[in-house]
C-alpha cells in the first residue's frame, strides 16, 4: 500500500515540478494584474489558472491567485522571490509564492469518532488528497490499527484539562520534528491553548459539527434537536483563540424533519462533516484560501 501511495506522490510531484502558485492580498489599485503578468512573462512563465477578486472597486482590497508553469523553477526559487519582493513593496502586498513540488506535510489529530479520519485517509489513498501525511496524533487508541496499517506513525497521547500543558508540549515537539505545514483536527475533541494556536497561525483546520455560527461549542446535535431545526450542517474553519469562530473555509447542510431523533441527526451529520473537512483541506493544500480579517477568499 505504501509503495502505491508513494508512487502517486512521486508521479504528482514530477508532473508539476515546474509549477508555482502566487497568492496576493493588497489595497486595490490599477496595474496590479499587468505587473504580475509581466513578472511571469519576463521569467518565461505560462499562466495555467488565474483568479482575482476586489471587495470594492473604490478603495477596497484586491486578492489574486495565479498558478503557472516556469521552466527550471526549483533552481530559480530565490531569484523569483527576490524579484517579486520589489513588486510587493510597490503595491503594499501580503503575498506568498509556493512551489507545488514541495508537497505540504500534514498531521491529523483525532479522538474517538473516526469518520473524518477515514475520509481523509481514503482520499489520500486514492490520490485525491495530495499531501504527505506525516503522523496521526490521538488521545484515544481507537484509530491506531487503521493508521498503522497504512504505515503512518501513530502517537497516543492521553489528554485532559489536568495535563494539557504537558500534552501540548509533546505535540509541539512532534510537529517540529516532522516539519509539519498543516494540522487537521478530524474530530479532535480537545480545546487547544492560545500558545499552541499562536504557534501555527492559520495552519490548523477544524471540523465543527454545526452550521456555524449556530450551536457553537459542545453537543451541537443535542441542542439542534431541542431547537427543532430543519437543517443540520457542518463547518470547516481555521482555528483561532475564539472557540469555533475562526475564518470559515467551507460549509454544507442537509435537510431533516420532525421525525429525526438525536442519533439520526448525528448519523446524517457525519456524512456532511467528512466531505466538508476534506474539501477545506484540499483547498488549503492547493493554496486556494486567502485569509482576510475573519473571513476567507476561496479561489
Amino acid at each position: 500500500m505504501e509503495s502505491v501511495i508513494q508512487n502517486q506522490i512521486h508521479s504528482f510531484r514530477e508532473s508539476r515540478k515546474n509549477r508555482g502558485r502566487l497568492l496576493i492580498n493588497c489595497p486595490d489599485q490599477p496595474g496590479i494584474v499587468a505587473t504580475v503578468s509581466k513578472f511571469l512573462y519576463d521569467n518565461d512563465a505560462n499562466i495555467i489558472e488565474s483568479n482575482q477578486y476586489t471587495t470594492n472597486p473604490e478603495g477596497g482590497n484586491f486578492f489574486m491567485r495565479v498558478e503557472f508553469e516556469c521552466p527550471d523553477i526549483l533552481s530559480k526559487k530565490e531569484m523569483l522571490q527576490n524579484q517579486f519582493q520589489a513588486i510587493a513593496d510597490t503595491f503594499s502586498m501580503d503575498w506568498k509564492l509556493t512551489f507545488v513540488y514541495d508537497m505540504k506535510r500534514t498531521a491529523i489529530f483525532v479522538s474517538k469518532e473516526l469518520h473524518c479520519l477515514r475520509e481523509l485517509l481514503w482520499e489520500w489513498q486514492n490520490g485525491d488528497l495530495l499531501t504527505d501525511i506525516a503522523l496521526v496524533v490521538s488521545n484515544h487508541e481507537d484509530s491506531r490499527a487503521i493508521v498503522e496499517a497504512l504505515d503512518i506513525p501513530f502517537y497516543y497521547i492521553p489528554a485532559s484539562k489536568e495535563n494539557r500543558a504537558q500534552v501540548e508540549e509533546k505535540q509541539l515537539e512532534l510537529l517540529k520534528e516532522y516539519n509539519i505545514d498543516l494540522i487537521i483536527l478530524a474530530r479532535y475533541m480537545q480545546i487547544l491553548t492560545p500558545s499552541f494556536v499562536e504557534a501555527h497561525p492559520f495552519q490548523i483546520i477544524n471540523i465543527h459539527h454545526s452550521f456555524l455560527p449556530a450551536f457553537i461549542g459542545a453537543r451541537p446535535y443535542d441542542r439542534a434537536y431541542q431547537r427543532g431545526v430543519k437543517l443540520i450542517g457542518a463547518t470547516s474553519h481555521y482555528v483561532t483563540n475564539d472557540l469555533d469562530e475562526g475564518p470559515i473555509i467551507e460549509q454544507d447542510v442537509l435537510r431533516v424533519d420532525h421525525r429525526s431523533q438525536i442519533e439520526d441527526l448525528k448519523k446524517s451529520g457525519r456524512t456532511i462533516e467528512r466531505s466538508v473537512l476534506a474539501r477545506a483541506v484540499k483547498w488549503h493544500l492547493e493554496d486556494r484560501v486567502i485569509v482576510h480579517e475573519n473571513k476567507t477568499i476561496v479561489f
